[in-house]
């Protein structure tokens, strides 16, 4: 199985595809970098200080404004009013929720990747495991060798675990990195706030705890690393049974993207919170942001992914072990 492995892993690495999200990943650190330099630096201009309760009690005024608008429809109302409560309750317990910093920009940067761009580096590595073999012919090669079906497929799929573990370190130390050039690396012991919940009466604030950033950071990294695993099987399944790389790359690819769009328009669909794509947002749970169906909370949409997940790998082992190859 080692040697499996190792062979696997000696292909992906040949491959360079994990040089290329590495590139990309450094790529877009420096943009969103520079956007965040740019909002500070604009922030500090209109304002005339760098005192975060300045700035906090501006936004705060900025989102009421908001609210007595009357174009806005009632979801996103609801949204601006959980966000304005969050901003009140950091004011009124004299707590930074943006302390600048290289950690706080890789807190945020997960966050925002958690849902399209952590999977779709997750997805090119993923779709490419099991149908470049048929594309290259070398999967009857490969299956006449002495070794067992799903011992080939297991090997396959760790190498798919090891390589998203290298692919979430990688995103964490470019953006902990390239951002704390600007912003310093100073930050960790930071304190943030968790554990906001949505009601329907508005933000229940009974269960918020503080924590340390290092902390909630871990159990961000631990979320990410949860969802692209989930996204990475599904990934897997479809170029077990998707000879063509591209065609996979394509279904999962306009998954992901209707995921996206759908999280802004499903509230009223209630059984849409059973697909995937709708429950990969897990650290808005920590942030206290609502979720897109009323109802859903962190345990229930790790669950769904959880029997996704299951479903995938079933799949995947059963369809490989018993197709025949020509």
């Amino acid at each position: 199985m080692n040697k499996l492995i190792q062979n696997e892993m000696m292909k992906l690495v040949a491959k360079k595809r994990l040089l290329v999200i590495a590139l990309i990943i450094g790529v877009l650190v420096i943009l969103f970098t520079y956007a965040q330099y740019k909002q500070v630096q604009t922030q500090r201009e209109k304002l005339g200080t760098s005192d975060w309760r300045t700035i906090l009690q501006q936004q705060i005024v900025d989102t009421t404004n908001r609210l007595s608008s009357s174009r806005i429809s009632d979801e996103w109302k609801k949204q601006l009013q959980i966000s304005l409560q969050q901003q009140q309750y950091y004011l009124d317990h004299d707590i930074n929720p943006a302390e600048p910093g290289a950690p706080t920009f890789m807190r945020i940067f997960l966050e925002n990747s958690i849902d399209l761009f952590i999977p779709l580096m997750v997805m090119v590595i993923a779709s490419d495991l099991v149908s470049s073999e048929h594309s290259l012919g070398t999967v009857k090669l490969l299956l006449t060798r002495p070794v067992k079906r799903w011992k080939v497929l297991l090997s396959k799929y760790i190498t798919l675990c090891l390589a998203v573990s290298l692919i979430i370190a990688i995103a964490g130390f470019l953006s902990y990195a390239i951002s704390g050039v600007v912003f310093g690396y100073k930050g960790w012991g930071a304190p943030i706030l968790t554990g906001f919940n949505v009601t329907d009466e508005g933000l229940n604030t009974s269960q918020v705890k503080l924590l340390s950033l290092w902390k909630f950071l871990l159990m961000d990294f631990g979320l990410v690393w949860f969802v692209a695993i989930v996204v990475g099987t599904l990934s897997f399944m479809l170029s077990v049974l998707i000879r063509s790389t591209a065609a996979g790359m394509g279904v999962m690819l306009a998954a992901l993207i209707s995921g996206a769009i759908l999280n802004n328009m499903i509230s009223s669909w209630e059984s849409a919170k059973y697909f995937f794509m709708v429950n990969l947002r897990l650290t808005d749970y920590m942030k206290g942001t609502a979720p897109p169906i009323e109802g859903m909370t962190l345990a229930f949409s790790m669950l769904v992914l959880l029997v996704w997940w299951l479903a995938a790998l079933c799949v995947s082992f059963i369809v490989f072990t018993k197709k025949d190859v020509y």
